[in-house]
């Protein structure tokens, strides 16, 4: 046959079929209406008709395994560099564990005391049994918190389900969203959160749907995590982390270069006789070196050498290591607004710039605190309203450290004596002063 005359066959492209967005619906399932008319006016949300229980809305929270769509990476990258690159690992946990502070709800000033100790008793109790587990189990409020807030920094966003009980007589859980699949849609000219399943949208614009995000912007509108400026800096600094491994494996252990001089060849003494004669002497020799313990001295002629095989200048290798590995953690640590010696690392800091830096981020942890406490009283106004309390009630996080008790103290003993200075010098009157000490304290 003639290879010129064959043709070049072309493979058939498979056809994806991408959803029509504006075509699709939401499946909804009638629901009976709550027990509590008035609703809207006591959680300052639209009517909640369409709340539903646990058991209707799991059925479509499970994921499937369709490909990554666009935009999908990044939060699937953020959570691999979370999981294994420690330096990543370290920001996202300690931004968790700075803004996921011991709370509590508490009902506004003036309500009876009878009816306030009941109602923070119940939301006491729902907040340890309103997020569930992975392994199906109920979560204590502060694994709801290390959760929310790890999927803000880690995500960028955090969202899903408010569940009502079947009986209506308060809320049951919240079910979290898979974040890789809510995305914006713009195809009515009006933007809006849909989340994906299996070839399909669903609208989240609904009353018990809730969604946190990150420092969202116009160019990130679900949010923006923390680590969306270190990608290309932590695969820089696990690419010396693996050279520094590979050079330590070869340098970093003492290595012997044996050299044995072959022994003269002896008047007379043929060819094969001396090959032998000479191997003989080296597999004896190198048989001895190996057999030598730690303790044992090796002999041999003039003829064997022994040398060290390694780097000449060991320190300055070290040294300019930790420098450039020293400047791939600081560039991480700022692209997550972190300092180094808030994950351990120590590079001689000054006391008044470490608590700058502190203070600075602990200014962005109120600040996202702030948003998680609307969407934690936005829950409690619902099971308030749903059990037919009217209470306000407001949660707290108390972001005080023990070794800050001092320095408080007596920044607080000295507001209180100024206030004291000028009600005894007349410039304030006595309720101005009470009300000034009352804040303060």
């Amino acid at each position: 046959m003639n290879p010129n005359k064959n043709k070049a066959q072309t493979k058939a492209q498979a056809k994806t079929k991408i959803p029509n967005k504006a075509k699709a619906k939401t499946k909804t399932t009638p629901t009976q209406p709550l027990s509590v008319d008035n609703l809207a006016a006591a959680t300052s949300v639209p009517p909640v008709k369409s709340l539903r229980t646990s058991d209707s809305i799991e059925s479509m929270l499970k994921l499937s395994g369709n490909d990554i769509s666009s935009g999908r990476y990044r939060i699937l990258l953020y959570r691999f560099l979370t999981d294994n690159v420690p330096v990543v690992n370290a920001c996202v946990w300690t931004w968790t564990r700075l803004a996921a502070a011991p709370g509590k709800f508490r009902v506004a000033e003036g309500a009876d005391k009878a009816i306030a100790r009941k109602t923070e008793d119940r939301l006491e109790n729902l907040m340890d049994n309103v997020y569930q587990t992975g392994a199906g189990g109920s979560s204590s409020e502060m694994g709801f918190l290390v959760d929310l807030f790890a999927g803000l920094f880690r995500d960028g966003m955090f969202s899903g389900f408010l569940t009502v009980k079947k009986d209506g007589s308060g809320v049951d859980r919240f079910l979290p969203l898979e974040t890789t699949r809510v995305m914006m849609d713009n195809d009515s000219g009006k933007l809006r959160l849909i989340y994906e399943y299996d070839g399909r949208m669903y609208n989240l614009d609904r009353p018990d749907f809730y969604h946190l995000n990150l420092s969202n912007s116009s160019d990130d509108p679900l949010g923006r995590s923390i680590l969306k400026a270190v990608p290309m800096v932590s695969y820089i600094e696990q690419q010396l982390v693996d050279d520094m491994r590979r050079a330590t494996h070869n340098s970093g252990y003492h290595r012997l270069h044996v050299k044995v001089t072959p022994p003269e060849r002896i008047a007379g003494e043929s060819d094969s006789a001396y090959t032998d004669r000479i191997n003989r002497y080296f597999d004896s020799t190198v048989s001895m070196i190996r057999s030598c313990d730690v303790d044992d001295n090796p002999v041999t002629w003039d003829n064997v050498s022994v040398e060290y095989i390694g780097p000449e200048g060991s320190r300055s290798v070290t040294n300019s290591w930790f420098q450039n590995h020293r400047s791939m953690i600081e560039e991480i640590c700022a692209g997550t607004n972190l300092a180094p010696f808030l994950l351990g690392y120590s590079y001689g800091a000054t006391t008044t710039w470490s608590s700058f830096k502190f203070d600075m981020v602990m200014r962005q942890v109120r600040s996202v605190q702030a948003q998680v406490v609307r969407f934690l009283e936005w829950i409690a106004r619902v099971d308030l309203a749903l059990a037919g309390i009217d209470s306000k009630v407001r949660y707290e996080f108390d972001n005080t450290f023990p070794y800050q008790a001092t320095d408080k103290a007596a920044i607080m003993t000295s507001r209180v004596d100024n206030i004291i200075k000028l009600y005894e010098a007349g410039l304030i009157d006595k309720e101005t002063a009470t009300t000034q000490a009352g804040e303060t304290l």
